[in-house]
């Protein structure tokens, strides 16, 4: 992925206050800027319309994250963290941050990354137990890296940390700067996968199927614990097919040592009318991932598959992985 030049910064002012605030306004000093007062309500952008959507995510927005609340989680970690940015320059069909952002999914940094950290560590420090900590709830640190290098910063300084253990998501292969980095047995770092057909045509933006596979070896290698999600799952026309040359390819491209390590995540994809709205107007010859027949409705304009089919789905999925990965665990089907 070529590095990311954004058309225009929008900054609070006190980010200039932070380091890493005065480093990106350096960094892009040649490309236009402007000061906003809230990074969580640009009025200019929320004024614009759908069609505008894929324009707007060439903007980055730097800012003062404010909010800093725990929220208990009960899958792979232990709390979900809000963390150094939010939204992302890809543009998945699916992506739940613009079902509750609606036009907010654009990438923002935020610069106050001590304050984050400092409230991680010690929170981890006061428990009885290892705790877990999800920090990529909000966008996908792995890109961010790329603009930011906060990931490599944050995995060198959790190590002040007496115990505890840090994770996030990623559907990008730029690991290089974070493989020789210290303190990464206290990571976890989790690939999202999905069939390339899927890939190309709904997660646009993103890293292929072949070079995420690439980048899970490597992390392994490099002595992260790596875990893989299957997300999310999309029932699409021939879903089944596609699923099982996904596992099958896995099984084949995987590394030894992931092979005797990795874990797996199962998501179904949430999607909405929001999404729908969106998507009908910035990408008009995407494929449509509504489907009357296969979805309910589920409050706030929602739309989840059905239970009859999320179970058909479980499995499936679940009897492929059991077949091709029997020594692995399914952590859970969400």
């Amino acid at each position: 992925m070529k590095d990311f030049i954004p058309d225009a910064i929008y900054y609070e002012e006190k980010a200039k206050e932070y380091e890493l605030g005065k480093e990106l306004l350096e960094k892009y000093k040649d490309v236009p800027q402007f000061v906003i007062e809230n990074h969580n309500n640009i009025e200019e952008m929320r004024k614009k319309e759908n069609k505008e959507f894929p324009k707007m995510k060439r903007n980055l927005i730097i800012g003062i994250r404010k909010t800093h609340k725990f929220v208990p989680n009960n899958k792979i970690s232990n709390y979900l963290v809000p963390y150094t940015s939010s939204g992302c320059i890809a543009m998945c069909l699916y992506c739940y941050l613009v079902c509750n952002y609606n036009k907010c999914a654009y990438l923002r940094i935020f610069v106050n990354r001590e304050e984050m950290l400092n409230k991680i560590i010690k929170v981890a420090n006061e428990s009885e137990e290892e705790l877990v900590f999800e920090i990529g709830s909000n966008s996908d640190l792995i890109l961010e890296n790329s603009i930011t290098n906060n990931l490599r910063w944050t995995i060198e300084n959790f190590r002040k940390a007496e115990k505890g253990y840090i994770t996030f998501p990623t559907k990008f292969d730029m690991v290089e700067d974070i493989l020789d980095v210290e303190g990464k047995e206290r990571v976890i770092i989790r690939m999202s996968v999905n069939p390339k057909e899927i890939i190309q045509k709904v997660e646009m933006g993103t890293s292929s199927l072949e070079n995420r596979v690439k980048a899970i070896n490597k992390l392994a290698d490099a002595g992260y614990k790596v875990g893989i999600l299957i997300a999310p799952v999309i029932f699409v026309e021939n879903w089944q097919e596609l699923y099982k040359e996904l596992v099958i390819y896995l099984k084949d491209n995987l590394s030894d040592k992931v092979k005797q390590s990795t874990f797996f995540e199962v998501i179904f994809m949430t999607y909405s009318y929001v999404h729908r709205k969106i998507n009908e107007e910035a990408f008009p010859s995407a494929i449509d991932l509504y489907n009357k027949d296969l979805m309910t409705g589920r409050g706030n304009g929602k739309y989840t598959y059905k239970q009859e089919q999320r179970k058909i789905g479980e499995q499936y999925i679940g009897k492929l992985l059991n077949e091709y990965f029997p020594e692995n665990k399914i952590v859970y089907f969400s």
